[in-house]
């Protein structure tokens, strides 16, 4: 028997804060793992060894960042699995809804589904405690893989005009996804709600689910410098 399977769940008598972080970190713990694996896939079919080699240290990056999550859910007592597990449905689905059909597509879903998500991770974890605090902060830092991804995109519009209409659909419909998902992932785990809102009382506004729609309807405010960066802004 592996030493995992003996750690136990989060306890049922455990304060909803300290539940909503477990809830952060195993949703956070399984993106990064998805991160990776895309990731290394998209490095596959990116078209120079340059390419190829970047997108191979990002992946590396985010297998990285889902071994220190991993990490810190065992120091909290948690079992990974357990914690990841009520995430892998909401997440596969989101892929799933949204394959691209190139490797252009690919790098804009990279830059602008993964961007929303990064946005809603860091607002949920702006009330919790310092160290989980900075833990997804420094796991959400992108180190270069933005400025990368965007460059590309902005030369493959430059060389082929005809893709920016297509790529800013592209990019919207991956918004759109994005937040309904995390909607559903808010709706579907209270306690992330509860620190979503509990966010949004420290302003002065009333902690519910009203709350919450506020904060999906800010997380869009970045989406158009997102375009600009590619290239892609009307």
């Amino acid at each position: 028997m592996s030493s995992s399977a003996a750690v136990p769940g989060p306890s049922r008598d455990a304060a909803p804060a300290e539940r909503g972080v477990i809830d952060l970190l195993g949703l956070l713990a399984y993106a990064e793992l998805v991160s990776f694996f895309r990731l290394a896939s998209d490095a596959e079919l990116a078209p120079t060894l340059e390419d190829k080699a970047e997108l191979a240290a990002f992946a590396a990056t985010e297998q990285a960042h889902h071994q220190l999550l991993r990490r810190r859910l065992l120091e909290l007592g948690v079992d990974p699995e357990t914690a990841m597990q009520p995430f892998v449905g909401p997440l596969d689905e989101w892929h799933a809804r949204t394959t691209p059909q190139t490797w252009v597509e690919s790098l804009v879903k990279a830059y602008v589904g993964d961007g929303i998500a990064a946005d809603f991770y860091r607002q949920i974890a702006q009330v919790t405690d310092d160290e989980t605090r900075e833990l997804v902060a420094g796991v959400l830092s992108e180190e270069g893989r933005a400025e990368f991804i965007a460059a590309k995109v902005k030369q493959a519009v430059a060389d082929d005009p005809t893709l920016a209409g297509r790529l800013a659909l592209w990019a919207r419909r991956l918004v759109g996804e994005a937040l309904s998902q995390a909607q559903r992932v808010a709706v579907d785990h209270p306690r992330l709600a509860e620190l979503l809102a509990a966010g949004e009382s420290e302003e002065g506004r009333t902690g519910d689910l009203a709350a919450v729609s506020r904060i999906f309807a800010r997380l869009t405010d970045a989406h158009n410098s997102r375009l600009q960066a590619m290239g892609l802004a009307n």
